[in-house]
Parts: C-alpha cells; structure tokens; sequence
C-alpha cells in the first residue's frame, strides 16, 4: 500500500488528512499559469514550471533549489513533460514552438515549428520516443523526439476553433483530445482516424487524463462537472458535480487508478467508484490551482497555482 493509499483510506479521511498532512511550502519559485511533471532518476526528484513569464523552471524536491531557468519561449508556458528516463524536459506554449531541453546544460535541442497557431497540450507516448501535440490551428501532431522531427500532423476538421488538451491512453495505440466544442475524442493512432466520440459537457474540454490502468478516462469543461468514463463499455459510469463556478484545470489518476486529483478552484482527491467520494479538499492554495500530480510511488502529492507557489502534501 502507498503512502497516499494509507493516507486517503477510511470514512473519516477528511479529518484525520488535514489533522495530519504535512505541507511544504516554496513560494514565488514560478510566476502565474504553472504546469507541473515529474522526472524520477532515482536519486532526485525534480518538478518542472513553466509559467507567464515564458520561462521553464526545473526544481529539485529533494535538495529544495532551483537547477535551471530554461529560456526561450516567446509566450506563456503552458505544457510541459519531464521525459520518465533521459535528462530531458518538452514544452509547448501560443507561440506554436514544441521545444525540447537537455536539463544536464540547461539549454534547448530542438525548437519545433509544427503548428500554425497555438499548443494546446502535450503527451509522451509510452515509448517515451514521442510527443503528441495538441492545436488551435484544429490539428494534433506526433513527432520524434530523438531527433526533433515530426512524423505526422493530422487535422480535425470537424472542430471549429481548434483542440484543447491531448492525452496518450497507456497502451499507446489510441489517444484523446479534447475539442473546444465539448466533445472528447478517441483517436487510433495506427489508422489516424477517430473511433470514438464522447459527449456530454458543455464548454470548451479544459483536461482529461487516462487511468494507468487503462479502463477509465476522466474529463473536464467549462461547465463545472467532471465525468468518468469506462472505456470497456465506451460508457459515462459517472458525473460528478462540483461547486458553483468551479474551474477545473488538471486532472490526474495516481498510478493504481483507483484516485483521481483535481486542480482548479482548490485541489482535491476523488475516489474512483460508483458513487465517487470525494475524499479530502486541500485549500492550501490562495488562488486557483494549475495543476497537480502524485509523486513517484504515490509518496506524495504535489500542486501549483496562480498564487506562484509550489506546494508538496505529504504523511507525516
């Protein structure tokens, strides 16, 4: 069992987490509009930022210090990815550049014009040799970066504004992207064709995230529910609703698929079943959360936020 799954588990959860949950604090690491991911080498941790001020900061939990300021943005952050193995971080932001970073020198490799318009979303595939982009030029993009070329950029011409967000499904053969006109879809990434569509949300797709376990997709919009799909029955099991004007801005599963973190107005952890309980609410934050993420193992769970601060919650 985890530290968050001993963390999380009982009904009276909610008391005993914020009796017992250690927050470390580091704040203005970043500016406004942070993304958040993960590099697990073994000996360090390092969380990433990208923000308003178009830099990318990579930060080491385990020595508390900034490692590199990586410059070279001409617009906000708005995606990255820490590559799970190599010294390597991708980003994306509306300058429509998919760059991607040697941490060891703190310098860029490639610098990719792909996209007409502005990236949307990013999403390593499970190879870890390629990078999904998302678009406002109404495209998605699959590159190689091993050498900084793409391979292929496909349009949806059914959307009228363009995509949103993009997520790889853990077996690597399909994926999604969400649509600025409410749909989520499936895409084979063989066929580069859409198997299927999931409606149901009103407003543009803000989030979606695969479980690890592959059986489940959650999704967000502009419309204050978030919605559990199961990708066995292509099926809604679940829409959970959420407080008046709740803005969702990330979603993410820990890797035993059976909890779902959400960043937005605060950050809080559901419980993935029929009824779907929400388990704790973390209101550390002063200002919208941007994003959040479960550390390697599930040993904690980290966010950031418009408020400029990076915060870890941990077991004591």
């Amino acid at each position: 069992m985890t530290d968050i799954e001993r963390m999380l588990r009982g009904k009276s959860i909610a008391f005993r987490i914020r009796s017992t949950v250690k927050y470390t604090i580091f704040p203005n690491l970043f500016r406004a509009g942070l993304q958040l991911q993960y590099s697990d080498e073994n000996i360090k941790v390092k969380a990433g930022g990208g923000g308003a001020d178009k830099n990318i900061v990579i930060f080491d939990r385990s020595e508390e210090k900034i490692i590199h300021t990586l410059k070279g943005h001409t617009k906000k952050v708005t995606s990255i990815v820490a590559h799970p193995s190599e010294k390597a971080v991708l980003s994306a932001s509306p300058d429509a550049l998919l760059k991607i970073w040697d941490i060891d020198h703190g310098s860029c490799k490639f610098s990719m014009k792909i996209h007409d318009s502005g990236i949307t979303g990013l999403s390593l595939h499970p190879t870890n040799n390629y990078i999904l982009a998302s678009s406002t030029d109404q495209h998605w993009s699959l590159s190689d970066i091993n050498n900084g070329k793409l391979l292929c950029k496909i349009a949806d011409q059914s959307v009228t504004h363009g995509l949103t967000c993009c997520q790889f499904h853990p077996d690597g053969l399909i994926f999604g992207t969400g649509t600025t006109d409410s749909l989520v879809k499936i895409w084979d990434l063989k066929e580069q064709k859409i198997a299927a569509n999931f409606p149901g949300h009103s407003g543009a797709i803000s989030a979606i995230a695969f479980s690890e376990n592959g059986y489940y997709l959650a999704t967000s919009a502009d419309d204050e529910v978030i919605k559990l799909w199961d990708l066995r029955k292509l099926k809604n099991f679940k829409t959970v609703s959420l407080d008046d004007k709740y803005t969702v801005r990330s979603l993410t599963f820990d890797s035993s698929g059976h909890y779902l973190a959400v960043a937005g107005s605060d950050v809080r952890v559901y419980q993935i079943s029929k009824q779907c309980d929400l388990v704790t609410t973390f209101s550390a934050h002063t200002n919208d959360a941007t994003n959040v993420r479960f550390g390697p193992n599930a040993s904690y769970i980290a966010s950031v936020s418009l408020d400029r601060s990076l915060k870890f919650y941990s077991a004591n």
